[in-house]
This record gives C-alpha cells, sequence and structure tokens, in this order.
C-alpha cells in the first residue's frame, strides 16, 4: 500500500478525510479491486428524523467507487451513479460500505457498491461508471496523493 503524503488533498475529503470534522471520514482499505469502509453516521447526517439522509448514502458509494478504482490501478471520475435504496438508512451505529470494480472497458470502470449495516442488512446498493483518467492524470495525482507516485494502491 502506497503511503500518503502528509499533506494529501485526501484528507480534507469529504467522504474520507479525517481532517474534515464535516464529512463522513469513512476509513477505507482495499483488498485488490475492492474497496471497503467503515463508518458512523452522526446526527449531522440526518434526513428524516432519525433516518440519514440518502445524499449522504449516495456519497458513500461514490467514494467506494473510486477508491475500488484505484485498487485496479486506476484514478476516475464517476460519469453515472445509479442508487437503489433497500431499506431506511439507520443513523445510529457503523455502516459498512464496499464496492468492486466488475468490468473494465478501454476508457470506463464499471463498478458495483452495496451499503450494509455492520450487522449485513443490505440498505442500498449501486452500480457506476467511471471514466479513466490519462495515464499522465494517473501519474499527478499519484505524486500528488502519495509520498511515491507511479505504483498500484493495493
Amino acid at each position: 500500500m502506497l503511503q500518503e503524503a502528509p499533506d494529501s488533498p485526501r484528507r480534507r475529503c469529504y467522504a474520507c478525510g479525517e481532517d474534515n470534522n464535516e464529512g463522513l471520514r469513512i476509513d477505507f482499505r482495499l483488498e485488490g479491486r475492492k474497496a471497503i469502509g467503515l463508518f458512523s453516521p452522526r446526527n449531522a447526517h440526518q434526513g428524516y428524523p432519525g433516518a440519514m439522509h440518502g445524499g449522504v448514502a449516495a456519497a458513500a458509494l461514490d467514494k467506494a467507487m473510486a477508491w475500488a478504482a484505484i485498487g485496479s490501478g486506476h484514478w476516475g471520475t464517476t460519469a453515472r451513479l445509479d442508487v437503489r435504496f433497500r431499506k431506511a438508512l439507520p443513523l445510529q451505529g457503523s455502516l459498512v460500505v464496499t464496492a468492486e470494480v466488475v468490468r473494465e472497458r478501454a476508457r470506463w470502470l464499471e463498478v458495483h457498491g452495496r451499503l450494509s449495516s455492520e450487522g449485513g442488512d443490505l440498505l442500498a446498493e449501486a452500480s457506476g461508471l467511471l471514466q479513466k483518467a490519462t495515464q499522465q492524470e494517473s501519474k499527478d495525482l499519484d505524486k500528488l496523493y502519495f509520498l511515491k507516485g507511479g505504483d498500484t494502491v493495493e
């Protein structure tokens, strides 16, 4: 796994940045082309009373898909994100968000994501299409985010 640069912009990311007090602070790990993240919603993420806002779930799924892309060796930007909500989103407790690259094409990555309770109840799932960054853009982003640019994140 690459070591993050001390001034990495990821630290301020809404979804996964530990320096963003307003964000979700999802703690991600990579297992090949699969990203796995754990986070706990807070009262600031409320939609209806006692329920997490659906946009927060979409943001978590979107970021998990971006991490899965990095795990597959690519940086990418979301071109499409389709979310299906299966159950009410709890505002209390821990949630697990996962995403995996399921198909790679010349310029695109197809990714599937899931948001579940820590107990395993499926709350939402998503399919997404990410446009791959160019090789030069990926190298530049690696250098900006990590101490040693150009390596694959594991």
